[in-house]
């Protein structure tokens, strides 16, 4: 039997359901040296800001036997930047480009979707997973409301789909999840990295320069597995994009069945820059092997 990857993550129709992760394969075509862009879903760029940010100060990211810690800080020279000088080398690729933005307030989400308006972009992945300094630096996917008014803000792009990638870090996943979905956003992408920390024991200081940082990797794929069935349990119908520790195509399957619609693929491009191709041939492999001919067959299964 022959498989098809092709999925939807609601209006977006996508020839695979394999993309890349935010933060992990650049800001544009980065990628582009170790596979056809145009085979992935699509390339899911580093989260952007309506202006240039440093990041954190160094290091920023500590290896562990489990995945990474990183505290990078989202730097990047802004979205009007991007506009101009990366998505054209992305398009001409022929990758399908979901956009990230970030904001420290809510006036920074509105000049994300202003600034985004008639722009050539497929989706915009909403990173709500960033201090509010208007709430006390409390993370914006730490609350409904917030969350609500970062996704709404964004809507100031008009008409291009909106996805709001959420935080592990939180009981109320599901009803954040929820005041997304009220505000506009077509999907959610579940998760981003969980809080962590590490500590030099022969130095006898933190590792990372900014202290904690978040871990990603293997150690926090049966963390992304239950958010998505919790998600997708308590929202019926609501698109998910499942993303965490994903380092075989099992492991999408498995995110798959749990009720993700398309996954994304992240800290495994570290280790091999391959790794999003890898992962579809062996989603492909598994399917006819188990007779499954598409991704319809698999969302979700696991609810019974």
């Amino acid at each position: 039997m022959m498989a098809s990857l092709a999925t939807k993550v609601a209006s977006l129709a996508l020839p695979s359901c394999v993309m890349t992760a935010s933060g992990t394969s650049g800001h544009g075509d980065e990628l582009s040296a170790y596979g056809d862009l145009s085979e992935l879903g699509a390339v899911v760029v580093k989260s952007l800001s309506p202006f240039a940010h440093p990041g954190n100060r160094a290091p920023r990211v500590a290896t562990l036997p489990v995945g990474m810690l990183n505290s990078v800080g989202l730097q990047g020279e802004g979205l009007d930047h991007w506009i101009a000088e990366e998505l054209p080398r992305l398009r001409k690729r022929g990758a399908r480009v979901v956009v990230s933005v970030w904001g420290r307030s809510i006036e920074d989400y509105e000049a994300c979707g202003e600034a985004l308006a008639g722009v050539d972009v497929d989706a915009i992945e909403v990173n709500v997973s960033c201090p509010n300094v208007e709430d006390r630096s409390r993370m914006f996917a730490h609350s409904a409301q917030a969350t609500h008014d970062a996704v709404s803000a964004v809507g100031r792009a008009g008409a291009i789909p909106r996805w709001a990638k959420l935080s592990p870090n939180t009981f109320e996943l599901p009803e954040i999840a929820a005041a997304a979905a009220q505000a506009g956003a077509e999907a959610i992408t579940a998760i981003n990295t969980v809080l962590g920390m590490s500590i030099d024991i022969e130095q006898r200081r933190l590792r990372l320069g900014a202290g904690g940082g978040g871990l990603s990797g293997p150690a926090i794929h049966n963390v992304a597995v239950r958010a998505v069935f919790e998600c997708a349990k308590a929202n019926p119908g609501l698109a998910i994009v499942g993303v965490g520790g994903i380092h075989r195509g099992i492991d999408a399957i498995e995110l798959l069945m749990a009720g993700a619609s398309a996954v994304q693929v992240g800290t495994a491009s570290f280790v091999d820059p391959r790794a999003p191709w890898r992962i579809a041939r062996e989603i492909t492999t598994w399917m006819e092997s188990h007779a499954v001919g598409s991704i319809s067959e698999l969302i979700g299964t696991a609810h019974g």
